[in-house]
């Protein structure tokens, strides 16, 4: 009985930091937070070098860490999942001794480290173990160790959410990307290829019975997106307007990927347009046949879709428009953008990602039908939507909001398109958004200020409402004296977004607040009134 009283007396807040503090603990602090022994350093270069063992599960090897002093410390937090054995820290030569506290490495120098022009330190973090086995990946992180057709080995790791130090040690924060890119060199059984990001710089026969691949990334890379991909490939490889496009996909699936992946050009024209050009030229675009769905590994998608349309086969919107592509290809690839290019700081602000990218699903859509097909599309993620806890989750823990971070997210998106009430401008600020942030780590505030100054609008209220709350907005209307009467229902306090509605079919736009207001338009019945909700994502009365 007690519990139900503390439910009904706690405000909304109240009870969001309540949940935080109930469910989010030391680990989760030391995996989400800035601590000073990780804000002290900026990494510069992962060299990776691992031994892959597909009989056994295991990884051994090595992360070469090239980082730089942002202050003074002799103690620095370098992330490895405690089931994974650390085997010796190297610097200078000399092994370094470390304490471990969860998936936290603390490493301790013989000197305290501070930044010396633009001189590097490197570690040398030698590792082994079995990593973490998936039980469905990509919704919970690990590696998946399974076979093809031909029972040859088929390996891949999805680790978003979860954490990238799940299979290799590094420093496991979307606020830190290694400036000069990464190396990633692994070793598989002869007869077995890996595909990792960037360019494939050459492999070599280790006479062990094991084959070296070496890749390259040439841009910032977010931790989670480096990522390895083992399998008996084949490559079909095109150019397409200056950019290399590279499938690599199991042996006995090589003509459905040659048809099925005709849909990436057009996406790429798509999105080059609307979103600018392709963030990583020079690393190239992949796709990646994955024995899990697929996720965004930057300049390797991840791709697991059976090379059917939809999502596995089915349209997420309900429409039938989802049928007219393959989700995963498209989604996926969107990150490239958003997520990959313009990184969230913290997981907390994951909509960052996953908004951005759902609405740009409906761009493709455009793209292609035109607009009346991607609004029918958008609007049918409205099913979707659970309006369950707000979309935006507890910061400095490692800890996501509401999975509404998707289709409510990106209908959030189509409304705030339709508060602009312009489409060429629209287009010309989502583009300016995409080059303005290239390549930046950022967070809610730097994008609500963005639109903001870009609309001459003050929108805080708006992305409040939609990303701090569980609840849309909600127009009330009503007829007082013949005259129609609105008002907004928020949580947020001086919400005031302005709305398109039509009154005896013509349009018209109202500015609503949280007070009653009078409009000047007469209405004598019901269905006088028509609120345009396709335009808009909000409840109405």
């Amino acid at each position: 009985m007690m519990n139900k009283i503390l439910l009904l007396c706690i405000t909304f807040i109240g009870f969001q930091n309540l949940i935080a503090q109930e469910t989010t603990t030391r680990k989760d602090s030391l995996q989400g937070g800035l601590r000073p022994e990780r804000t002290c350093y900026d990494v510069v270069h992962y060299d990776l070098n691992i031994k892959i063992n597909p009989e056994d599960k295991s990884i051994v090897g090595y992360n070469e860490i090239t980082f730089g002093m942002e202050g003074k410390s002799d103690v620095i937090q370098v992330d490895l999942f405690d089931n994974m054995k650390v085997d010796s820290i190297i610097y200078n030569s000399k092994r370094l001794t470390y304490k471990r506290e969860f998936n936290a490495v603390f490493i301790d120098f013989p000197e305290v480290l501070q930044s010396i022009g633009n001189k590097g330190k490197i570690i040398r973090f030698y590792y082994s173990g079995k990593p973490i086995i998936a039980r469905n990946a990509p919704w919970d992180g690990g590696f998946v160790f399974t076979q093809d057709s031909q029972r040859k080995p088929w390996i891949g790791v999805a680790c978003q959410g979860t954490g990238a130090s799940l299979w290799y040690p590094c420093k496991d924060s979307q606020t830190d990307e290694p400036d000069f890119g990464t190396t990633i060199k692994v070793a598989v059984p002869n007869g077995l290829m890996n595909v990792s990001n960037g360019r494939l710089t050459g492999s070599e026969d280790l006479k062990n019975g094991y084959t070296r691949w070496d890749w390259e990334v040439n841009n910032p890379i977010n931790t989670y997106s480096i990522n390895v991909s083992i399998g008996d490939y084949v490559n079909i490889h095109e150019n397409y307007k200056g950019l290399d496009l590279d499938y690599y996909v199991l042996r006995d699936n090589e003509t459905a990927a040659r048809i099925h992946f005709a849909q990436v050009k057009p996406m790429m024209d798509c999105f080059q347009t609307k979103f600018g050009k392709y963030p990583f030229f020079n690393d190239g675009y992949k796709l990646v046949e994955t024995p899990y769905l697929g996720m965004e590994h930057q300049s390797a998608v991840a791709y697991g879709n059976k090379y059917v349309n939809g999502y596995l086969g089915t349209d997420r919107s309900g429409t039938g428009i989802g049928l007219l592509f393959d989700y995963i290809i498209i989604h996926e690839s969107g990150h490239e953008w958003f997520g990959n290019s313009i990184t969230s700081k913290d997981s907390a602000d994951m909509w960052i990602h996953e908004g951005f990218t759902t609405y740009s699903e409906s761009v493709f859509v455009e793209c292609q039908y035109g607009y009346d097909k991607g609004q029918q599309y958008i609007n049918g993620l409205k099913n979707n939507v659970d309006n369950d806890k707000p979309i935006i989750g507890p910061y400095g823990v490692n800890k996501e909001g509401s999975g509404d971070m998707y289709d409510k997210g990106a209908l959030m998106l189509n409304t705030l398109r339709h508060v602009v009430n312009n489409d060429d401008k629209w287009w010309e600020m989502l583009l300016k958004y995409s080059k303005t942030f290239h390549y930046k780590i950022i967070d809610t505030e730097t994008v609500v200020n963005f639109f903001s100054a870009e609309t001459g609008m003050n929108l805080t209220p708006v992305f409040n409402q939609y990303l701090r709350y569980a609840a849309i907005p909600k127009l009330e209307w009503k007829k007082t004296k013949g005259k129609l009467v609105v008002r907004w229902k928020t949580e947020e306090a001086k919400f005031n977004m302005p709305v398109d509605i039509k009154v005896k079919g013509k349009k018209i736009r109202l500015y609503p607040t949280n007070t009653w207001h009078n409009t000047k338009y007469n209405i004598s019945k019901t269905k006088d009134v028509e609120v345009l909700t396709n335009d808009f994502f909000i409840n109405v009365n």
